[in-house]
């Protein structure tokens, strides 16, 4: 098939120098950088759980940016300051280079392999034999530097990043001719992104032992790798568009994507509310009964906790009812003690009172008397004025 559109699952350079450009100007190809795994960084809190001291180390070993990125963070989180006694040990050039980014470069010690391999790096650890080496790792890597553990070469594998998948989402179009692909957790990715991946006529190219492994394990054709001939993945992009270039076009194989439809959602959602009608009403008539018994469970406890509670309480009321029933009692008794000295007040009253309502009555007494006294003195007159008018007569 003839290659027109490509995906390096990798980032841009950032350099407009590459050799990804140099194909595209060549064979008028496509190139699209998109990476299929992001890093992220351990926190220097989960650093400090790995109980793996900085400061003890005199040299580090780069293999990767990302190593140098994430080994000066966690030296500024922590609060270690870098010597300038610090050796560096870097697998190429370009590695040596970056770390311009956080050092001098011309006045520190700086060692790299002069072949870009990580097995041309192992004479110089071996001649600074007394140096203790840090080596920051990732926690799924591809171990390119093979250091012996006789004892020989002091170090320690410290993992200071993690490698997520970066899943391709639905709205991003897939029609690539080539895939390259460099690490493991790259083929993961990508059939994590399409969990039926259908290859086809779609070209793969892989550099690394691990990550052609990974691709063979899934049962993927690899159409090319890095060789004596062609030692970098873009060198060896180029021979096979190169020995491609007559092919005829082919239609892309329309992939499957990882399954996050809401459409469909909905539609089995809808079937299952026409089809299963009695089973809904079931559910709602268990979800109207629930709410009514969680109360009386709650009610119940309720009760039995608030004796227990309540029982300082009720000690406390019946002293108090017992103090307020002194208090009535004490009122009652001097409320009948006031009636008492009111009585006998009132008895000796009584007989004052009753002479002197008596006083009338001998008044009254007398009254009649006078009365008596007169009707006789009338009856004295009418007799002697009878024998006066009798003595007239005769």
């Amino acid at each position: 098939m003839k290659i027109k559109k490509i995906l390096v699952s990798q980032p841009k350079p950032a350099a407009e120098k590459s050799p990804y450009y140099d194909l595209q100007r060549k064979y008028g190809v496509e190139v699209v950088f998109r990476p299929f795994i992001k890093i992220e960084g351990l926190t220097s809190r989960e650093f400090r759980q790995t109980k793996i001291p900085i400061n003890n180390h005199t040299a580090v070993i780069f293999t990767a940016r990302a190593a140098v990125d994430h080994y000066f963070r966690l030296c500024k989180e922590l609060w270690y300051n870098v010597p300038d006694t610090m050796k560096y040990f870097c697998v190429s050039e370009t590695i040596a280079h970056y770390l311009q980014k956080y050092i001098v470069y011309r006045k520190r010690k700086i060692f790299y392999s002069e072949t870009g391999h990580a097995e041309a790096l192992l004479p110089l650890l071996a001649k600074h034999n007394k140096e203790t080496y840090l080596y920051p790792v990732s926690d799924v890597h591809e171990q390119k530097l093979h250091i012996p553990e006789d004892g020989s070469i002091k170090f320690t594998k410290a993992i200071m990043y993690r490698t997520v998948s970066n899943v391709i989402r639905n709205d991003e179009p897939f029609d690539y001719d080539m895939i390259i692909l460099f690490t493991p957790s790259g083929v993961k990715s990508l059939l994590q992104s399409f969990p039926n991946f259908h290859q086809g006529n779609i070209a793969l190219g892989a550099m690394g032992g691990k990550t052609i492994e990974e691709i063979k394990n899934n049962n993927l054709r690899l159409d090319f790798t890095t060789s004596a001939k062609a030692p970098s993945i873009a060198a060896a992009m180029g021979q096979y568009i190169e020995a491609h270039l007559n092919d005829p076009d082919e239609p892309r194989v329309e992939q499957e994507r990882f399954k996050e439809a809401p459409a469909a959602v909905a539609a089995t959602g809808a079937a299952v509310t026409k089809e299963q009608p009695a089973t809904e009403k079931a559910e709602a008539k268990t979800e109207k009964k629930e709410p009514a018994k969680k109360p009386v469970a709650k009610k119940a406890t309720a009760t039995k906790k608030t004796p227990a509670k309540k029982a300082a309480p009720a000690k406390k009321t019946a002293e108090k009812k017992t103090a307020v029933k002194k208090t009535t009692t004490a009122k009652k008794t001097t409320a009948t003690k006031a009636a008492a000295t009111k009585k006998t007040t009132e008895a000796k009253a009584a007989p004052a009172k009753k002479a002197v309502e008596k006083k009338p009555a001998a008044k009254k007494a007398t009254a009649p008397a006078k009365k008596t006294t007169a009707t006789k003195a009338t009856t004295a007159k009418k007799a002697t004025t009878k024998k006066t008018v009798k003595k007239d007569e005769k």
